[in-house]
Order: structure tokens, then sequence, then C-alpha cells
């Protein structure tokens, strides 16, 4: 058998190298220096209407990025400025039950990283298991429990992306919820601060799941952003981020939820998550 010199000559990418090439290959694209990152979730793209647009890149061009497979999510990557501050947006995100792996997820905040953001601002969708938090209201994080079953940190430690062991006191940025919580009172909705467990899915929790997250400290409970929150702070990056609360999982008795329930609250809710994003960052140093 003869193999084809393509194939002796192709060299296989590490996780580093694979990083630089896309951050590359979007310099040439988009000569824009973003100070901050930003992920939005599920029916939450209504930010970009906020935001002076200097160029948008289809993930799909971008080598290397994983695609966007969930409705709702736009697959593009936006530079621009959002009250006067440089910004690189995430339209759409990527979850484990897409078939992809913790690495793969979480590449693009690699990506964000070496592009030189100083913070990360993540967004997503959600149900309460609190009582106390309704559809239709805002939960900023204030912690998080994993039960995603895996670690986009496993496997050998790229010393110049991060340590070995990051320390995870404070995943999301003490200073950062202060000052949301500061702003949440100009909002016509309830704001709560609570803790996210992140889930496989994508079905959503039987009764006796909401029953177990409830028991163990969770508030409301999802399918993202903590992989993402991981590697932001094994990259040392400082993080905040915003629930959208769609619906809820604490009834005696819960009712049906579709895609399109969830699209609908999120999209009730998004105008004053966007307007907390917008004050925030507009106070942001």
């Amino acid at each position: 058998m003869v193999i084809p010199e393509i194939c002796l000559n192709k060299k296989s990418l590490t996780m580093l190298e694979k990083i630089k090439e896309t951050v590359s290959f979007i310099r040439q694209q988009a000569d824009f220096q973003p100070e901050y990152g930003i992920i939005l979730g599920t029916g939450l793209g209504g930010l970009i209407k906020e935001i002076d647009i200097i160029k948008s890149i289809d993930y799909r061009t971008l080598p290397h990025f994983p695609v966007s497979t969930v409705e709702s999510h736009a697959g593009k990557l936006v530079f621009g400025y959002l009250e006067k501050k440089r910004v690189v947006v995430m339209q759409g995100r990527f979850h484990y039950y897409e078939g992809y792996s913790f690495q793969e997820i979480t590449f693009p905040v690699r990506v964000l990283k070496l592009l030189g953001i100083k913070a990360l601002i993540v967004s997503n969708a959600c149900g309460s298991v609190n009582p106390e938090m309704k559809t239709g209201e805002l939960m900023i994080i204030k912690d998080h429990i994993n039960l995603l079953g895996g670690n986009p940190l496993r496997g050998k430690n790229i010393d110049e992306l991060g340590p070995r062991f990051p320390d995870m006191s404070e995943p999301y940025k003490k200073e950062f919820i202060d000052l949301a919580l500061s702003i949440s009172g100009k909002l016509p909705i309830k704001v709560h601060c609570g803790v996210y467990a992140s889930v496989q899915g994508p079905n959503l929790e039987t009764p006796a799941e909401y029953r177990f997250l409830r028991i163990i400290g969770a508030d409301v409970v999802g399918m993202s952003t903590v992989p993402e929150v991981i590697v932001a702070r094994h990259a040392r990056l400082p993080v905040f981020a915003v629930s959208v609360i769609t619906d809820e999982g604490f009834h005696e008795e819960n009712p049906a939820v579709t895609l399109q329930d969830v699209l609908q609250a999120a999209g009730n809710a998004e105008p004053y998550m966007t307007q907390l994003i917008k004050e925030f960052i507009s106070q942001l140093s």
C-alpha cells in the first residue's frame, strides 16, 4: 500500500498550537483588540443589537472552532463596542450534550484569552429549584456545582495556559457580583444571587432530581457555563455570570417544559439581562 505524501507530512497539532492558529486567523480577519469577552446563552442573543459591530465571523470559518448545533445559537464571533468598551461576543455556545468534549466546549475561552480579554462575562438560561426564584427573573451566579461528570482540565496540563491546580475559592469575582447587585435595583424585575448547578442534559430533570439539586445547595440548574468558568479561572480570567430563569422545578407537580417555553421565557427576560450587562460593562474600569 502506498501512503499519500500528505498523510506522511501531516502533523498532529497540540492544543496550544490550535489555539494560536485560531487566534492568528481571527487577527487576520479583525484588526481589533477586545477588552472583555461575553458568552450569550440560549435565547439571549438580543445583546448583539446593542453593539456597534466592527466585524462578525461565522464559527464555521474558524479553524479548530466548534460549530453551534442548538436552535437559537447563531454561531458567530462578534467584535465591536458596547458602552464604549471593546468586546468580543460569542453569539452561541457549545454544550456537552451536543457531543463535544469538555476541551472542545471551552476551546473558545482559550481563544478569547489569547486575543487579550481581561475578564469574561457569561449568560445562560436555567431552571429554578428555589421557590423564591421565579420564571422571568434573573440570578447572578455566586458559586456553582459541577455535576457534568467531567472536567475540561483533565489530562496533561499546559503550563503556558494556567496552573495544574487552579484555585476555585472565588470562581465568580466578588467585586463583579457586588457591582451587578448595586445595578440590579434599577431593573423592574427581581434579581437574585445564588448557586448554579450544571448537568449533562439534554433532558430536563425529573421531580426527584430537582429535589436532590435543592438539597445539595443549588438554586438553579442548567447545562452549560461551569466548564467555561473553570477554564477561565485556569487562565486567570475574572468571571461574572448571570442566569435568566426560564422554568420552575420546585412545584409539587411540575408542568411539562418545551424548548419553545424556554425560548419564550428567555426572550421576555432578555431585555433586562441586556440592561444589566450594559450598565455593568459601562462601570468597569
